[in-house]
């Protein structure tokens, strides 16, 4: 199947201009479809799916991806300076952000607040991306080692990314990777995506048994899942941003 050729043809389905992407996935068992935070509408296809199944799949599931397109654009903030403070709901933390215009790049954390030096709003941005990366490592990495050890699951590595799609996943060789914007999260909400993602490491996949297994270790994942869709409006608009 080319996915390009495919994108064309689902364009016409949903009498829409808005783009598409096509995705195969040799880990997919059945089409799905994925509403990104602005609106981006990824379909994705397991292997030897024909473009006519897909265009089918879309033509029925039109009236659902549009809602959500139009409740995935509403988490939209608007673009913002840099942040007078930055609050990381997982951990509680109030970090001040005192920024100051320089030639220099530069970014220092003491105590409770942050130290920016940079040429402009870009460039301090920039700094405080790559120091969320770090600080979400230091404080998400941890706690999930030490739940995968509590709950008697194997994990290889943990991997922190800045990602726009999703809040975290899990690979065949046991790696799980968590969004470093799950610090804006309450507690509650990320041990459930912890939990998501350890469930993982026994089924690669959503099938009835995975979510047994998750229900059987947070019987609210239902409710912290919904949470968890709507977490990406918690995000500010700076982590995304340059």
């Amino acid at each position: 199947m080319k996915p390009h050729g495919t994108q064309l043809s689902l364009f016409e389905t949903r009498s829409s201009s808005d783009p598409f992407a096509v995705r195969v996935s040799p880990r997919a068992r059945r089409l799905t479809a994925r509403v990104h935070v602005g609106g981006r509408v990824e379909i994705v296809v397991p292997i030897g799916v024909n473009a006519y199944a897909v265009r089918d799949f879309v033509q029925r599931f039109t009236p659902w991806i549009n809602r959500k397109v139009a409740a995935m654009r509403s988490f939209v903030a608007p673009m913002e300076p840099v942040p007078p403070a930055i609050d990381f709901a997982f951990t509680g933390e109030h970090l001040a952000v005192d920024w100051r215009t320089g030639p220099r790049r530069k970014l220092t954390q003491h105590g409770e607040g942050i130290a920016v030096q940079a040429p402009d709003d870009s460039a301090a941005r920039a700094l405080l991306q790559g120091w969320l990366k770090a600080a979400a490592e230091e404080r998400l990495a941890p706690k999930l080692l030490q739940l995968a050890n509590e709950l008697k699951f194997s994990v290889a590595r943990v991997s922190i990314r800045c990602q726009r799609t999703r809040w975290g996943s899990c690979s065949t060789r046991g790696t799980v990777s968590l969004n470093c914007s799950l610090v804006f999260l309450r507690p509650e909400v990320v041990r459930y995506l912890f939990i998501h993602e350890l469930a993982h490491t026994q089924h690669m996949n959503h099938s009835p048994s995975f979510w047994r297994l998750v229900e059987k270790l947070e019987p609210e994942y239902r409710r912290l899942d919904r949470e968890l869709l709507a977490g990406w409006r918690t995000v500010p608009a700076w982590v995304f941003k340059t």
